[in-house]
């Protein structure tokens, strides 16, 4: 078997048998990688690939704020946090901004440790 292969059925696996709460880190993880494509592809004056790979963390965003349950106060915390995260991914994907791009990302990372404090204090974490 292909190394690919091996490494996609690897990675379907891991998808297949986590936990909500470790698909809610992929997530987040997965929202970081692309923002740092995103970001490459600024550097590199390559508009269409910082475009493409905004787009795949706003749909990320988008996934995180429809399944906000808002019968716990918290939700509407998150909520917001995540309107602010994608205002600032839509500004960048028009400016071509990296700065701003940059703000969303690092908005993306506390979220994601919050995340994992979460997970740790419940021990929901398994790694």
């Amino acid at each position: 078997m292909p190394p690919t292969n091996a490494a996609s059925l690897y990675q379907g696996t891991k998808i297949n048998t986590a936990s909500p709460a470790e698909l809610t880190l992929m997530l987040y993880d997965g929202a970081i990688k692309f923002c740092n494509i995103a970001m490459a592809g600024l550097e590199k004056s390559d508009y269409e690939k910082a475009s493409t790979y905004i787009i795949k963390v706003q749909n990320i965003i988008t996934e995180f704020r429809s399944t906000l349950d808002f019968k716990y106060p918290t939700a509407k915390d998150f909520d917001l946090i995540y309107e602010y995260i994608m205002n600032l991914l839509v500004q960048a994907n028009i400016k071509k901004d990296m700065e701003i791009l940059d703000t969303a990302l690092g908005q993306i990372r506390n979220m994601r440790d919050l995340w994992k404090e979460i997970m740790r204090k419940n021990n929901l974490y398994v790694k």
